[in-house]
């Protein structure tokens, strides 16, 4: 089979994602209902009890809301780190203790022939991660909700073949935006949201001839748009002299109410 991933939804009103290599399925958060994750589940024709565990990458609601019932439903073990289990522990519910497992931040798990990395984000969170996955000679990152890509995370998610990856908001549609500028400056800092600027500046340094797509995740409904988000990436990346085909290299889309279809890593 492969590596292969689909993000089952991403923003700010709830993220989760599917990484399985045929032997182990893994949900990277599981920020929506249990009836909610089983229905985004359905439309991509899997099932609860094929889940193998839950990866978690901070304690925020847009990433934890259905962990627990989800967890006990389908008797899951859950994956995240100390300062994360804390966070966690009042909102979680009864977890067992034999699915309550400690993966600590830039450790290495292997599940079966799948390993995952943990690495460290910047983010308002007790201690953020992403995960990188790895299948034989492949390569899928999942780095979502940082105020900026710190060189740890450059090298954590370099040589991906496919990455997914946070193009949060636009700038001037922020600071034009409704929210109270104590928000917005939490958004710009450095432990907020990566804009589409970042993003782009960042992916003109990764961009190396194996990265062959990127997906734009947890877009904010408030203050960006799928095209303007691609377009100022783009547009970001061309700034600094990265310039490519769309044969050679793709951005696509991620939604906040439907899956992205399956993707397998490694293929055109």
């Amino acid at each position: 089979m492969g590596l292969r991933f689909t993000v089952l939804s991403s923003g700010s009103t709830g993220n989760a994602t599917i990484v399985t290599n045929g032997e182990t399925t893994l949900m990277i958060d599981a920020g929506f209902s249990a009836k909610r994750i089983d229905e985004l589940l359905l439309e991509r024709e899997v099932t609860g009890h094929e889940l193998n565990g839950i990866l978690v990458t901070h304690e925020h609601s847009d990433h934890v809301k259905g962990l627990g019932p989800v967890a006990r439903k389908y008797n899951l073990p859950i994956y995240a780190n100390e300062k994360t289990w804390r966070a966690i522990d009042n909102s979680v519910g009864n977890i067992s203790a034999e699915n309550r497992r400690v993966f600590g931040t830039g450790e290495a798990h292997d599940f079966g022939s799948l390993r995952v990395e943990s690495f460290a984000i910047s983010h308002d969170a007790a201690e953020p991660v992403g995960y990188s996955f790895y299948d034989e000679k492949y390569k899928l990152s999942v780095c979502t909700d940082l105020g900026y890509a710190s060189d740890k995370v450059k090298l954590a998610i370099a040589d991906s073949d496919v990455l997914v990856l946070e193009a949060n908001h636009d700038i001037e549609m922020l600071r034009m935006g409704r929210y109270p500028w104590n928000i917005k400056r939490r958004i710009l800092g450095d432990m907020g949201h990566l804009s589409n600027e970042a993003t782009g500046e960042l992916m003109s340094e990764l961009l190396n001839g194996r990265l062959k797509r990127t997906y734009l995740a947890h877009l904010s409904r408030e203050h960006n748009i799928p095209d303007l988000a691609k377009m100022s990436v783009r547009g970001s990346m061309e700034d600094r002299g990265c310039f490519f085909r769309d044969s050679e290299f793709e951005l696509r889309d991620t939604f906040y109410d439907r899956p992205t279809p399956w993707d397998t890593v490694g293929e055109p």
